[in-house]
């Protein structure tokens, strides 16, 4: 007797919109993608129809590259209609990198939560515990070897180069408003974990949510533990956030900021916690099966099981301290910090 087949995520469209085009997703909706100069290589963004322009989630990188493509879009998929208001569902440099560029171009207000709008400065002006120094100073504490923070070090802060100006001003948004776009009401959800206060946006009467990146259909959410909360357990807020948006229409088409949209949200929900269980799983048996108190760094290979490039062990380690804080906060494992601060985990 044959196995049944597991359910899977509808995939509505087979392929992403070509640089400097567009695709409808739905009525007065424009789907266009935008390159990223890592391994993440695209970033969706996503354009509501108004009577006077349009409405604009999230900006692009700001690059040199990314900036060329919009002068296309300009001309071809505006039609010569300015942005007459540009929505960013976080900080990150993919999502809010054109925000100045693009609001002082148009005359335009950037909305987003006022978490993310002050995270963006801090980490840009490199403020203290948000600075470079602040992540180097974290991952030695927690076991990354010399080479590695020297390398790390020697890299500098890269927020600057994809956000080379941060919005000056924004208006505000906050969990549970309602923002009207595209002649349709959103309600504004706001997640936690991967950012400080992420925006997504759901619409009940077009059956659509605009994600961000808290709810992607391939790769999970990168949830890493920050210097200004050490001890924080980013993951909890992350696994609440999401099994939050579980309750949506099953109907209800995901408009994620990296690969293809997609029906199937509480199905991918659940995907993403029977995920992360198995790597909290994985993590909490190599530490009871170390015979002495093991680091963040130590147990880096067994949540990711290739080998890692600078910028690739920079995401590596603040994953690998939240799921060690999460099981730590569970008391599922022990915590150690020694005299000069290092931090080890025992069973």
């Amino acid at each position: 007797m044959n196995a049944p087949h597991a359910p899977s995520l509808d995939y509505p469209f087979a392929a992403p919109p070509a640089p400097g085009e567009a695709c409808a997703v739905a009525p007065g909706v424009l789907w266009i993608r935008m390159p990223l100069p890592f391994a993440l290589d695209h970033i969706n963004l996503w354009l509501l129809e108004e009577p006077d322009g349009w409405t604009l989630v999230d900006c692009g990188y700001g690059d040199a590259t990314t900036r060329a493509l919009w002068e296309t879009h300009f001309a071809k998929t505006l039609q010569a209609q300015p942005i007459a208001r540009i929505i960013a569902t976080h900080f990150h440099p993919d999502h809010l990198g054109n925000a100045r560029w693009l609001s002082e171009r148009f005359r335009c207000p950037v909305v987003m939560t006022q978490a993310e709008f002050l995270t963006a400065h801090a980490v840009l002006g490199q403020r203290t515990a948000y600075s470079h120094a602040d992540v180097c100073a974290l991952f030695a504490a927690h076991g990354m070897t010399p080479e590695f923070v020297a390398a790390l070090a020697a890299r500098g802060s890269t927020y600057g180069r994809g956000v080379p100006e941060a919005p000056e001003r924004f208006d505000g948004i906050q969990d549970g408003d309602e923002v009207v776009a595209g002649g349709t009401p959103w309600r504004v959800i706001c997640g936690h974990g991967h950012s400080p206060d992420h925006a997504s946006l759901h619409s009940a009467a077009r059956g659509l949510l605009v994600s961000g990146d808290m709810l992607l259909p391939r790769i999970s959410t990168n949830v890493s533990v920050a210097p200004a909360e050490p001890d924080g357990d980013p993951l909890a807020r992350f696994l609440a956030s999401i099994a939050a948006t579980a309750a949506l229409p099953s109907a209800t088409l995901v408009l994620p900021s990296h690969g293809l949209p997609f029906r199937g949200l509480a199905l991918r929900v659940a995907q993403l916690q029977a995920h992360h269980a198995d790597r909290l799983a994985e993590l909490e048996a190599a530490v009871a099966a170390a015979k002495d108190p093991v680091s963040a760094s130590d147990l880096v290979p067994v949540l990711f099981r290739r080998e890692l490039d600078v910028q690739q062990r920079y995401f590596a380690m603040g994953e690998a301290i939240a799921h060690l804080n999460h099981l730590w906060h569970g008391g599922r494992i022990r915590r150690t910090v020694a005299a000069d601060g290092a931090i080890r985990f025992i069973h």
